[in-house]
């Protein structure tokens, strides 16, 4: 199974945890989505995609240029797992909102969706990507919760790989 996986980032935290996907994740790669075209996206089975959100729910700068990009490739029969960084102690009502618009753009190009989340452990008001009970991907604080990031991905990299299945 071919993984890309694909992220945007500002600080260096998304493109981090990028790095520890694919560290985990054998024969996959890591890509600035300001760097991929759609045949990139296209060439994959499993694309992971990754995205801080910023003040009140903005979508971090690379993903926002390229929401259409993802939105217009053909992700027919591939399947899409997502995670976000945000901080839900300062963000507390917009955590982690960038997922739910990378949700939308990937279900609109025809994706299957795998890799939801329990909110367990996660201390938010609210948050876009929260819904039913269940984050629409894995949800990392590198704010507040850095200490759990390495075991969350380990944890979310074996359930995404076994619903891709």
């Amino acid at each position: 199974m071919k993984t890309g996986i694909f992220y945007g980032s500002t600080t260096g935290n998304t493109e981090s945890a990028a790095q520890m996907l694919c560290a985990a994740i054998s024969g996959s790669h890591a890509t600035p989505i300001g760097d991929a075209e759609k045949a990139d996206l296209e060439a994959c089975d499993l694309l992971i995609l990754g995205a801080s959100t910023w003040g009140l729910g903005d979508l971090q700068d690379d993903w926002a240029d390229s929401l259409t990009l993802l939105s217009s490739a053909d992700l027919k029969g591939k399947t899409v797992a997502l995670f976000g960084l945000g901080d839900q102690e300062t963000y507390s009502g917009t955590f982690v909102d960038g997922i739910k618009e990378l949700h939308d753009a990937a279900l609109e190009a025809g994706a299957t969706i795998v890799g939801k989340c329990s909110g367990d452990g996660y201390e938010f008001q609210d948050s876009a990507a929260f819904i039913d009970g269940r984050f629409l991907g894995l949800p990392l604080d590198e704010e507040n919760q850095a200490d759990l990031t390495e075991e969350r991905i380990r944890i979310w990299v074996d359930q995404v790989l076994q619903e891709a299945k």
